[in-house]
C-alpha cells in the first residue's frame, strides 16, 4: 500500500558546493541518497519535495557542513493480508519465488492449490494442472501475503495462492491497478521502475494540496 510520509535526513555537503545553489545541490543529493532504498519496513519510491532545510552546521575538525532536510516522500509498505501482483522469477519442487517489484516473495508448495502439481520433466520445469494454468518463470501471479520479514535495508515475504481469486493472472494490464502495473514492470529490481509512474501524479498532488500528515494513505 502506498503512503505519503514526512521524513528527515542529515546530509553532509563539501565546501565546494557552498553558494547560491546550495539548496539545489541538497535536493539532488537527497533524491540520489533515498529514492529506491528500503528502510526495513517500507520502500522509498519517490521524493515529492523538500519541506524544510535547516541552516548548515560546520562539522568540528572538518570543512564539511551538515544540513537536516525534512521532506515528503511516497513510500510503499507491504502488509500481511495484502493481495499483490507478482512475476515468477524461479520455480522448484519446494515452491515458487516471485518478485512484487522490489519485494521478493516465496510461495511454498503447501500454499499452492492441490490440483496444481510440480512437473520437473516439463520444459521449462513448472507447476501445472495439465490445463490452462501453468506457473513457470515469467508467469504473472496474484498472491496474498501471509507474512513479512524485515532486515536492515531489506524485506522478504511469504505468500499464498491457495485461496479464491488467487494464482495465475491473465497478463492484461488494464485488469490491474495502475500502481501495481508499474510496480510489476520494474524489471531490474522494482522501486526505481515506479518512479516514472509516481512522477506523473506528483504535479496532481501538489495542485490539489494533498493533506499530508506523517502517514497519509495514498492507496494501492
Amino acid at each position: 500500500m502506498f503512503f505519503l510520509y514526512e521524513l528527515e535526513r542529515v546530509i553532509t555537503l563539501h565546501p565546494s558546493f557552498f553558494g547560491p545553489r546550495v539548496k539545489e545541490y541538497l535536493t539532488e543529493r537527497l533524491m540520489d541518497d533515498v529514492e529506491g532504498t528500503c528502510t526495513g519496513s517500507y520502500y522509498i519510491v519517490c521524493v515529492l519535495d523538500p519541506v524544510k532545510i535547516s541552516e548548515g552546521r560546520v562539522v568540528p575538525g572538518s570543512a564539511v557542513a551538515e544540513y537536516t532536510v525534512g521532506y515528503r516522500a511516497v513510500v510503499w509498505r507491504p502488509f500481511k493480508g495484502e493481495t499483490v501482483d507478482a512475476i515468477v522469477t524461479s520455480v522448484n519442487r519446494m515452491g515458487v519465488f516471485a518478485d512484487v517489484g522490489p519485494l521478493p516473495v516465496f510461495v511454498s508448495n503447501h500454499l499452492i492449490p492441490a490440483d496444481i502439481k510440480w512437473d520437473p520433466n516439463a520444459t521449462p520445469p513448472q507447476y501445472t494442472d495439465n490445463g490452462d494454468q501453468v506457473i513457470e518463470k515469467g508467469t504473472h501471479l496474484r498472491i496474498k501475503l501471509i507474512g513479512t520479514r524485515s532486515d536492515v535495508g531489506s524485506m522478504f515475504a511469504i505468500g499464498s495462492i491457495k485461496e479464491d481469486f488467487l494464482g495465475f493472472a491473465i497478463n492484461v494490464p488494464e485488469l490491474w491497478s495502475s500502481s501495481q502495473q508499474y510496480l510489476i514492470e520494474a524489471g531490474f529490481g522494482g522501486v526505481r521502475g515506479m518512479k516514472a509512474y509516481m512522477r506523473m501524479v506528483i504535479n496532481g498532488l501538489k495542485a490539489a494540496g494533498y493533506p499530508a500528515g506523517k502517514k497519509s494513505q495514498l492507496g494501492s
